[in-house]
C-alpha cells in the first residue's frame, strides 16, 4: 500500500483515524502498532514476520546491553547486534551481489536463487541500530515495552520509505503526546503538499526520465540526455520529498513531531552544502554512527579525514543498492568533498553565488546519471552525449516532441524546487500574526485551496497506473 493510492487516501487513512481518535488513549499506541502492520503487510505479509524478529532482536539486546555492566561485554554485545542485523539486511539485499563477484573467480560457479528485497528493510534497520546504539552510548534508556518499541519502529508514516527517525527523538511521543486542532491542520497540509509533489510533479518528471534511460546510446541526443537527467534529477527530489512530506504530515496528525528530511537542495552552493540539505536523516545518521566513530575530523593525520569521508561516502553509495554503479555514485561524492574541504570550497567562495549554483548543479546531475544508469557503459556513454563528445546530432524530433509536451511540468518542477512557495508562506505566517481578519480570510482560503488540490490530485490518480515511490526500492 503507498500514500499515494486510492485506498490508502480514502478506506484504509479514514478508517484508522477515526478508530484512533475515538479510543481511549491508553490504547492508542496499541491501535497504530496494528494499523502499521497492516499497512506493511499488505503489500508483503510473510515479511511481518522478519520486521518483527529484527524487533525482538534489537528489544532484547538492548535491555541486555544495559543491564550489562563490563564495558568489553557490552561492547561484545553492541557488535553482536550490529553483525545481526547486517546479517539480515545483507541477506536480502547484498548476498547475491557478492555471489555474482564470487562466481567470476571459481571454477564451479555457487547457485544462487535471488531472494525479493523487503520493502523499508534498510529504513528500520538503521532505525533499529540506531536505538540499540544510543543505549550502548547511554544516550537513551532501554525500552521495556515491546509495544511501543515496535511501534516505533513499525510506525507507518515513516515505515517504507523513511525518513529515518532517531528514537530519543520520539522515546518522549511515544509515552505522551497531544494531537491539537493546529497540527491537524499542519499535518493536513503537509501530507497533501507531498502528495501534490508525487502524483502532480514526480510522476509525470517520471515518465519522461524512463522514456529516455530506455533508449540506446546511439538514440540519444544531446538535447535529449539533459532534458532525461533534468527531468530526472527533478522526479527524484519531488518523489523522496513528497514522501517525507507525508510522512511528516501524517505523524503530525498524529501527534508525533518528526525532524525534516530536505531543505531545497537544488539551492546549495557546494556538495557539502547539497548534502546538509538532501536527506538528511540518512547523512546525520551515517555521521554520527559511522563517521565519528571512524575518528572524523579530529584526526591525528589528515590522510585519516579523507579516509574516513571515502569510506562513508562509499556506504552511503552502497546502502542505497547493491550494485557497482551505486558504490561509484558515493564514492563520487566522497571524492568532491574532500576535494572541498582540501581547498576547493576555498575557492568556490570566491567566485560569484550563480557560478556556484551552476556548478553544483551540473555535478549533481553528473551523479544522478550514474544513480539512474545500470551500467557504467551506459552511464559513461549518457554524460558523454550530454556534454557534446559523442557522434550525435545536437536534438532531433523526439527532443522537440519531449520539451514541448512536458515543458508545463519541467516549469512547474523548478519553480517549486526553489523556496519560493516557502518565502509567500513566511509572508503570510506573519501578517496572518498582525491581523485577526487575514488570518481568517488565509485559514479559509487555504482550505479551499488544499481541498481543491486534493481533488485534482485524486482525478490523476483514478486515471494513473500504479507508480511507487522510488525509494521503495531500497
Amino acid at each position: 500500500m503507498v500514500f499515494s493510492s486510492l485506498i490508502f487516501l480514502y478506506v484504509f487513512l479514514p478508517l484508522v483515524l477515526i478508530v484512533y481518535f475515538i479510543s481511549p488513549k491508553m490504547l492508542r499506541n496499541t491501535i497504530l502498532l496494528l494499523a502499521s502492520l497492516f499497512f506493511y503487510a499488505w503489500g508483503e505479509p510473510k515479511y511481518v514476520l522478519l520486521m518483527m524478529l529484527s524487533i525482538l532482536l534489537n528489544y532484547v539486546l538492548g535491555i541486555v546491553i544495559e543491564n550489562t555492566v563490563s564495558q568489553s561485554k557490552r561492547k561484545t554485545l553492541l557488535w553482536l547486534v550490529i553483525v545481526s542485523n547486517l546479517a539480515i539486511l545483507g541477506y536480502y539485499k547484498y548476498a547475491g551481489f557478492f555471489v555474482d563477484i564470487l562466481n567470476n573467480y571459481l571454477e564451479q560457479p555457487i547457485e544462487w536463487q535471488a531472494v525479493p528485497l523487503p520493502i523499508g528493510i534498510s529504513f528500520y534497520t538503521f532505525q533499529a541500530l540506531s536505538y540499540v546504539i544510543d543505549v550502548y552510548r547511554k544516550d537513551v534508556k532501554a525500552q521495556r515495552n515491546i509495544l511501543d518499541l515496535s511501534l516505533f519502529i513499525t510506525l507507518f508514516p515513516q515505515l517504507v520509505a523513511g525518513p529515518i527517525v532517531r528514537y530519543q527523538t520520539v522515546a518522549e511521543q511515544i509515552k505522551k503526546r497531544l494531537s491539537t486542532a493546529e497540527d491537524w491542520l499542519i499535518g493536513t497540509r503537509r501530507f497533501v503538499q507531498g502528495l501534490a509533489k508525487k502524483v502532480l510533479i514526480a510522476n509525470p518528471m517520471g515518465e519522461v526520465a524512463d522514456h529516455v534511460f530506455s533508449l540506446s546510446g546511439g538514440d540519444l541526443t544531446t538535447g535529449t540526455a539533459w532534458i532525461g537527467i533534468l527531468a530526472y534529477s527533478l522526479q527524484i527530489y519531488f518523489d523522496f520529498s513528497g514522501y517525507s512530506d507525508m510522512a511528516i504530515g501524517l505523524a503530525r496528525i498524529f501527534g508525533f513531531k518528526f525532524e525534516e528530511n530536505f531543505n531545497y537542495p537544488y539551492i546549495a552552493q557546494s556538495v557539502t552544502d547539497f548534502w546538509r540539505r538532501w536527506h538528511i536523516s540518512l547523512s546525520s545518521w551515517f555521521r554520527d554512527y559511522v563517521y565519528f566513530p571512524l575518528g572524523g575530523s579530529r584526526v591525528s593525520h589528515e590522510w585519516k579525514l579523507y579516509r574516513n569521508l571515502l569510506i562513508v561516502w562509499t556506504l552511503t553509495g552502497f546502502w542505497h543498492g547493491a550494485s557497482w554503479t551505486f558504490m561509484a555514485w558515493g564514492f563520487y561524492y566522497g571524492i568532491l568533498i574532500c576535494l572541498e574541504k582540501w581547498v576547493l570550497l576555498k575557492w568556490l567562495e570566491r567566485i560569484p553565488r550563480l557560478l556556484r549554483h551552476i556548478y553544483i548543479l551540473i555535478i549533481v546531475m553528473i551523479g544522478w546519471v550514474f544513480f539512474r544508469a545500470n551500467d557504467f557503459t551506459y552511464a559513461f556513454t549518457f554524460i558523454k552525449t550530454m556534454f557534446g563528445l559523442s557522434d550525435v546530432p545536437l536534438y532531433n524530433y523526439e527532443t522537440i516532441l519531449l520539451a514541448k509536451d512536458y515543458a508545463i511540468y519541467l516549469i512547474v518542477a523548478i519553480i517549486f524546487a526553489v523556496p519560493i512557495y516557502r518565502l509567500y508562506q513566511h509572508w503570510s505566517e506573519q501578517k496572518a500574526a498582525t491581523s485577526l481578519a487575514f488570518d481568517w480570510g488565509l485559514r479559509l482560503t487555504q482550505t479551499i485551496y488544499y481541498g481543491a488540490l486534493l481533488l485534482f490530485i485524486t482525478m490523476f490518480l483514478v486515471n494513473a497506473t500504479h507508480n511507487p515511490f522510488i525509494y521503495f526500492r531500497f
